[in-house]
């Protein structure tokens, strides 16, 4: 069977589409993904927001930072960082992550059906440092800090209801989350250079106020079996989370993090490689390496944040390299979806598609200025593949 065929038997979710993985062939891994063409074909000039896309693509500003909103009030956050689209009626809402030390939090913006801004609104406040997060099947934002012994913060896309902290699912260096409604957890990854890849199991699914952290376990290689072994003290103190247990595996520096069909794939920046756990085999491989990419040179580098299209693309963000959102296929190629120019001291966060798959979010961090007030929320629309 061929991977995108079963790619589109992928679940899909109330807050956005869950897409599919690889299927393992037979005993042996798949190879990791290579330098080929991209689905969308060559990129062109820049347009007139300095983004390279496809052709039939088109890119608009959909917010800066310390301005408001178009046709709101709010004023858009600082380093806007990881971030999820949810349904909203006929439209939805992107959530953003603020990731400052001082002030934090995460703000949201509403579009209507059309993609018409109709609003924008703050929905958490004083934390510190909140990077990526992940979205939940109950239509929640896990926003997650990126500091020693951070928490995870639970909040309302629609801000109603006031966000609530959630020690159970440990106090580390957070980074991303992706649940996983078949096994029902929630994994997790830290931002450490001997961080390890984690899972947290709620006690009751839909509930995250109390559960079990978990931490992976395999050995040293880059492929084989792996397994979970419950974290004895969640709270990191007085020893680091990732201290506890022997025989958990160590990643170089875990950023983002996204599940789909059975798998779940995740970053390490500290090595530019991407992860896979096939879940139902119980295997781990690599889906990326730039190191060995062997026709030419690496086109992602510098990998963060990862979502994924109904197609069952990967879009990988690049902390740096030459600010681009790479693709890579089912079919195991990796090729540039856009690139941003003149914003080389920045970074790609929160990349995200509306719940229809048609338009795509994501900001650049610190746009042209280099600084956490210069950042950029974007939106591009096109013809993305189904």
């Amino acid at each position: 069977m061929e991977r995108r065929t079963f790619l589109r038997g992928a679940v899909i979710g109330t807050s956005a589409a869950a897409f599919g993985g690889t299927l393992m062939r037979g005993a042996a891994y798949a190879a990791p993904a290579q330098n080929g063409p991209g689905p969308y074909g060559a990129l062109g000039s820049a347009d007139a927001n300095g983004i390279q896309l496809p052709s039939g693509f088109t890119s608009r500003v959909v917010a800066r930072s310390g301005q408001t909103v178009a046709g709101t009030s709010y004023t858009w956050h600082n380093a806007p960082d990881g971030g999820a689209c949810f349904a909203d009626g006929t439209g939805w809402i992107y959530v953003s992550n603020s990731e400052v030390s001082t002030g934090g939090g995460a703000g949201a913006v509403k579009f209507d059906s059309t993609g018409r801004i109709t609003g924008a609104h703050r929905i958490l406040s004083n934390t510190r440092n909140n990077c990526a997060g992940g979205a939940t099947p109950w239509n929640t934002w896990l926003s997650c800090e990126e500091v020693s012994r951070g928490y995870v913060y639970e909040t309302d896309p629609w801000g109603a209801k006031a966000a609530v902290r959630r020690p159970a699912m440990g106090l580390f260096k957070h980074e991303a989350a992706a649940a996983d409604p078949v096994r029902k957890v929630v994994y997790l990854t830290e931002d450490e250079s001997d961080g390890c890849f984690y899972r947290f199991v709620p006690t009751t699914w839909g509930d995250l106020s109390s559960g079990t952290l978990q931490v992976l376990t395999a050995g040293s290689g880059t492929s084989g079996t792996f397994g979970w072994a419950n974290v004895p003290d969640p709270d990191g103190s007085p020893t680091y989370t990732r201290d506890q247990v022997s025989g958990a595996k160590i990643f170089n520096g875990g950023e983002g993090c996204h599940y789909a069909g059975d798998n779940v794939w995740f970053t390490t920046k500290g090595d530019n490689r991407v992860w896979q756990l096939n879940l139902t085999a119980g295997t781990y491989e690599l889906a990326y390496d730039d190191s060995l990419v062997t026709n030419g040179s690496a086109p992602l580098t510098g990998v963060d944040n990862v979502t994924g299209s109904s197609s069952g693309d990967l879009f990988i963000a690049e902390d740096g390299g030459n600010m681009e959102i790479c693709i890579i296929t089912p079919d195991d190629v990796v090729a540039p979806f856009l690139r941003i120019n003149g914003q080389s001291s920045s970074e790609i966060c929160g990349p995200a598609f509306s719940p229809d798959g048609k338009r795509f979010y994501f900001s650049s961090q610190r746009g042209t200025t280099g600084s956490s007030s210069g950042g950029i929320t974007y939106e591009v629309t096109g013809p993305f593949r189904a």
